[in-house]
């Protein structure tokens, strides 16, 4: 599909398309859950390349039509004095804003199950979670409410429902798109992210949203190039591309089924003309200990802010330490209470050295693992995006299991990489995702690869 084409098929669904599928689906705490606040007079503009696209955006992205609450009663009713830059770039280019989506607390979760508003259902199985933390974004494009929606990324939080819900995510190499308007989680591992339902859908929005920032100095001095990828041309669009197969992310206990669709997409991409390299990322086992050190000693020192006098909830008590208790232990949920004492504790004296410090390093040493696989010759590497299809509300109550389904996305965050998820078949009725990541801004190749394989599996499904 061409650039223009990604564009009109994006304005083919309109506002009032929007309207319709969400009180379909019932978005409110009857149905799918998957808003927060919504705005029905939100009409765009008449003219750009999103105009009147209805666009959902995940509520720890600050807009000032709406609230910005991070899906915490911290902020219940908070609305931002400023907006958020990959919003205003979706205004200027036309876009509707009509609603927040639900999210797990400041973005903390892997299900959508850690809101203070209650979870988010799964929009093809309403007993199972859309993953997190950008569940209700990815449950808002997957029931068909908007094409096109705006997450964010910590560990996975974009890929991960994505992949659960059977559509398109997009994390793009940090300092591609400004973090400037998004409520701080972990900064060296945020990124804003794009769920889509196609790749062609998912890259026109990036296209959009991405480019330098002077409000954000993590902010990318590079030119964004065109990210909406070309039609098929040939038989064997990807000759000459190679791609990776980690091994890591192949072990024994991967269910055969997730493995064997995983494989498929690699013989898809041998058809396309790629070739399928196996390689090894070995400090990959690594990777959930290292983000569960850094991200919740980042989260720690972001969320200090939160203390009742300066903005959101304030719990009145006798004095200003009460005051700081009251408002932090009634506003903050217990997903969200747990990472900041792990990350304070972690980053105390006596145990920096021991676990921040010694994280950091690690973290360099896979971001380093990364590199030297691309500067061998390997364009793409292809993974499994999650270890399991969607389990159901309330299955996965233990924190450390959780963690775990993050297992194949913390490392693009921790390396800085672009990456992304999309559907590569069905597990018990339930999508299965398969990753793609890249070199630092190569998006255009990840994109590239993903458009030509979605191509070739629907072919493939079709007939």
């Amino acid at each position: 599909m061409s650039q223009n084409g990604a564009f009109e098929t994006l304005r083919a669904h309109t506002v009032a398309m929007a309207w319709t599928a969400y009180d379909e689906v019932k978005a409110g705490p009857d149905g799918l859950n998957a808003f927060l606040s919504v705005d029905r007079d939100a009409t765009g503009a008449a003219s750009g390349l999103l105009a009147g696209v209805p666009v959902a955006i995940k509520d720890n992205l600050t807009t000032l039509t709406l609230p910005t609450t991070c899906g915490s009663r911290i902020l219940e009713g908070y609305v931002s004095p400023f907006e958020a830059t990959a919003v205003r770039k979706l205004r200027e280019a036309g876009a509707a804003i009509i609603g927040k989506t639900n999210m797990d607390e400041f973005a903390m979760g892997s299900s959508n199950e850690n809101s203070a508003y209650g979870a988010v259902k799964n929009p093809l199985d309403h007993t199972r979670v859309p993953g997190g933390s950008s569940g209700g974004s990815a449950a808002a494009v997957a029931a068909g409410v908007v094409r096109v929606a705006l997450g964010s990324e910590t560990g996975g939080s974009v890929r991960q429902p994505a992949a659960f819900c059977g559509i398109v995510g997009i994390k793009p190499t940090y300092g591609r798109v400004s973090r400037y308007g998004l409520v701080a989680y972990a900064s060296s591992l945020d990124n804003v992210g794009v769920l889509g339902a196609t790749v062609a859908d998912a890259a026109a929005v990036l296209q959009v949203i991405a480019g330098h920032d002077p409000y954000d100095s993590t902010s990318a001095d590079v030119p964004v190039p065109d990210l909406v990828p070309a039609p098929n041309s040939t038989d064997k669009p990807l000759a000459g591309l190679v791609v990776g197969k980690p091994r890591e992310y192949f072990p024994d206990s991967l269910d055969p089924r997730i493995a064997a669709h995983c494989e498929r997409a690699l013989q898809q991409l041998e058809r396309l003309g790629a070739e399928v390299r196996e390689v090894s990322l070995p400090s990959t086992a690594l990777a959930i200990p290292v983000y569960y050190v850094i991200a919740p000693a980042e989260a720690s020192s972001n969320l200090a802010r939160y203390d009742g006098v300066r903005y959101g909830v304030r719990q009145v008590a006798g004095d200003l330490p009460q005051m700081y208790e009251r408002t932090r232990s009634s506003g903050f949920g217990d997903e969200v209470t747990r990472r900041i004492l792990l990350g304070t504790y972690v980053l105390s004296a006596g145990y920096y050295d021991a676990y921040y410090k010694r994280a950091q390093a690690v973290r360099s040493l896979i971001a380093q693992e990364f590199a030297d696989v691309f500067s061998s010759g390997v364009h793409l590497l292809f993974t499994p995006t999650a270890p399991t299809p969607a389990f159901r509300l309330g299955d996965v109550s233990e924190p450390y299991k959780m963690y775990l389904s993050d297992i194949f996305t913390v490392t693009a965050n921790l390396a800085g990489i672009p990456a992304m998820s999309q559907p590569i078949g069905r597990v018990d009725g339930m999508p299965v995702g398969g990753q793609f990541m890249a070199a630092a801004f190569d998006e255009p190749t990840m994109l590239r690869a993903a458009a030509a394989l979605e191509h070739a599996l629907s072919l493939e499904d079709n007939t």
